[in-house]
């Protein structure tokens, strides 16, 4: 009777960690895959000071490798940021860029959504 029952135990053992190892063989990483309206909604939150330094560097601070143009979009929203940034600021109910800073971020998110829709129209004429 002891050794039937550790037997029993051991093949559910098995059955489990090999379970929970075939699971983690087949399942993929998560991956976040930036796009257009993420960054025109965070510019958004941003020139609306509704957006904290986490947010912001969250998205901002995340490479993105699939899409140049949102890469060089990004890289200049993070450059506004180390010239114009105010950190700390936004804690206190101070917007997160100073003028010059509010102004830039505005031309590249106005840049941002015509391309964005730009885009919009044309993969709609194509279909």
């Amino acid at each position: 009777m002891p050794m039937a029952l550790f037997l029993t135990v051991l093949a559910v053992c098995l059955l489990i960690i090999g379970g929970m190892v075939a699971i983690l063989m087949t399942t993929r990483t998560p991956r976040y895959r930036t796009e257009p309206e993420h960054l025109i909604a965070l510019f958004d939150q941003a020139l609306d000071s509704r957006v904290n330094e986490h947010e912001w560097n969250a998205v901002v601070g995340y490479p993105i490798r699939h899409d140049e143009y949102l890469e060089g979009v990004r890289r200049r929203a993070q450059r506004l940021m180390d010239d114009h940034g105010r950190h700390g600021r936004v804690a206190r109910g101070k917007p997160l860029l100073d003028d010059e800073g509010h102004a830039e971020l505005t031309v590249l998110r106005d840049h941002l959504a015509a391309r964005t829709a730009l885009r919009h129209r044309r993969s709609e004429g194509r279909e």
